[in-house]
């Protein structure tokens, strides 16, 4: 393929569908859901009188209580909102990170692991750019370690028996 639009455009739909399946993965995983990390339950910090969560609604007994339809239905919710949220950041990274290799590889004219390298730490940075210098230098570092492993694995010659 050599067009870096489309390959922008498909990272990020396959990075979407991706994210989508392991945020709904993640959260039915997840111990913090509105059944399990309810006020009031085991291991969660009780809430001080007045605030929103301390309602005698949010207990796990009146949540369990609830009908099945009504509690498949906060479930399925809850699921949907995690998993939405993943498809989107997983997206844009996705088409963040193959939009910056397809250009950088479209100006040196090469494809090598110099080219993973350089969009991992573009990548990295751009995307904690918001924490400051420091933060963009770390996700930079990270992010093209993260990038040349990946490429280095992807580029060994496989085993041929």
């Amino acid at each position: 393929m050599e067009s870096c639009y489309a390959k922008t455009v498909m990272s990020g739909a396959m990075g979407f569908a991706m994210g989508g399946l392991f945020g709904m993965f993640m959260a039915s995983m997840s111990y913090d859901t509105p059944f399990h990390g309810a006020p009031g339950a085991p291991g969660s910090p009780a809430p001080a009188a007045g605030l929103p969560g301390a309602s005698a609604a949010a207990t796990p007994a009146s949540i369990s209580s609830l009908p099945l339809r009504k509690q498949l239905a906060n479930g399925f919710k809850d699921m949907g909102a995690r998993s939405w949220s993943s498809a989107k950041n997983f997206g844009a990274i996705g088409a963040l990170y193959s939009g910056i290799e397809c250009g950088i590889e479209g100006l040196r004219a090469k494809n090598d692991l110099g080219n993973s390298v350089a969009a991992g730490c573009a990548t990295g940075a751009i995307l904690a750019r918001n924490g400051g210098p420091q933060a963009a230098a770390l996700g930079c570092a990270g992010f093209a370690a993260f990038s040349a492993a990946i490429d280095a694995w992807m580029r060994m010659p496989k085993d041929e028996d």
